[in-house]
């Protein structure tokens, strides 16, 4: 709007510094919110610049900022309080929350349904359920801000977590209540969240509900379906959703084949397992770094390393479906080596670490390690170990430099 010869609102200003943070970093959104002019700089910018440095869990920023703001007398809204809240629980600072809410009644501040749901988070960190619903009693007698289904889903999330699944499925009900507009998010949580408390009878009652609501089911829907069946070891009934899933299903979805892959995969049934990933490929749905996963865990726990190691690889080649790369685990990786150090496989070793390398930029120390000893054990001698260790940063023990003494032949 600006090269056009017209100049931004400072709601604008607020939301493109926002987007500046995203886009560029923190120094970005910094250097513009020090360039805006001083009649910018309101609550809207001020609060946009605390939300980036919350975001990106900046505690000292985000508390300095606040100080700033409360000596410029600009009046913080909930907003504000609802981002610095949040902060502290991510952290691992949740008792500081309740003086922050102090704080807001003191300056008359009004709550809103965030608030109430961060607060009572912070209290069920700290296993204050008591508290908990103390501060659900206040919000009904507060009146000012009416209990939606995202409060009694927390709720209920925080009940199950707690072990009190008598008081999680009477939350439940209260959710299912307020869903009048047939969300289908309030239907995914009711789906979980009955399934964590092991009632398959309200799983299917709610999946029922919602393949009335939404005829045509979105493939998420089935796949927090299937997944909730698997975790309550009704494999026949997550085959059977499966099986009204592919018959209709426009695009064939990896993820959900994936979930019943996984389950065959964990009660031994290899050959279900690979031939639903077959049919899956013949479906136009390319195995994905998961399912990759899937088999790598099924192989190592049955020790049939070689083809563990080939599933890694395919995993690392494949990637994520955001374009990102896919790690191996420390445990995984870690039981590769130790498996080749004690089969006195240097090529194995040497193998595992060449795949990695093309999914870390700095393989860990403790693969080196691994492989020195692998090396030593076996008696190998390496003219280039110490010149690699260089080239790749590592510094290794001092039981490690013991040993590359013996293997490094200058």
């Amino acid at each position: 709007m600006s090269k056009r010869g017209m100049n931004k609102t400072v709601s604008e200003q607020a939301i493109h510094l926002d987007l500046v943070a995203k886009t560029r970093g923190i120094p970005a959104a910094e250097n513009y919110f020090i360039d805006l002019p001083e009649t910018s700089k309101n609550l809207l910018t001020y609060g946009a610049l605390l939300n980036c440095y919350c975001k990106e869990l900046m505690t000292e920023e985000a508390e300095a900022l606040i100080e700033k703001m409360k000596e410029l007398n600009l009046g913080l809204s909930s907003m504000s309080y609802n981002s610095f809240m949040t902060l502290y629980t991510k952290v691992g600072q949740p008792e500081r929350v309740p003086e922050i809410i102090q704080e807001m009644k003191a300056n008359n501040v009004m709550p809103d349904s965030y608030t109430y749901n961060v607060w009572m988070r912070a209290l069920a960190a700290v296993n204050d359920i008591s508290g908990v619903e103390r501060v659900m009693e206040e919000m009904k007698r507060d009146g000012r801000v009416a209990a939606d289904w995202t409060t009694y889903s927390n709720l209920a999330s925080i009940y199950v977590d707690a072990g009190y699944f008598e008081k999680a499925e009477t939350a439940l009900k209260e959710l299912e209540k307020r869903n009048a507009n047939k969300d289908l998010s309030a239907f995914q949580f009711l789906i979980t969240l009955y399934g964590r408390t092991g009632n398959l009878l309200e799983v299917y009652r709610i999946w029922r509900s919602l393949r009335l609501a939404f005829p045509k089911t979105a493939n998420i829907s089935y796949l927090n379906m299937i997944q909730v069946l698997v975790n309550l070891k009704d494999v026949p009934g997550a085959e059977k959703c499966f099986r009204e899933w592919e018959s209709g299903c426009s695009t064939y979805d990896i993820r959900v084949a994936n979930v019943l892959i996984s389950a065959y995969a964990k009660e031994g049934m290899l050959d279900k397992a690979e031939e639903l990933k077959e049919r899956a490929r013949r479906r136009g749905a390319k195995p994905n770094a998961k399912t990759w996963e899937i088999f790598l865990d099924y192989y190592l726990k049955n020790e049939d390393i070689k083809v563990a190691v080939d599933c890694l690889a395919k995993a690392v080649s494949t990637g994520r479906g955001n374009g990102q790369k896919w790690v191996p685990s420390p445990v995984i990786v870690g039981s590769l080596m130790a498996h080749f150090e004690q089969q006195k496989d240097v090529d194995g070793a040497e193998g595992l670490i060449e795949i990695l390398k093309k999914a870390v930029d700095d393989v860990a120390v403790e693969v080196f390690e691994s492989l020195i000893r692998t090396y030593a054990v076996v008696g190998r001698k390496s003219q280039m170990m110490r010149r690699r260790l260089k080239m790749e940063n590592v510094e290794v023990s001092d039981d490690c430099e013991k040993l590359l003494e013996a293997i490094c032949v200058e």
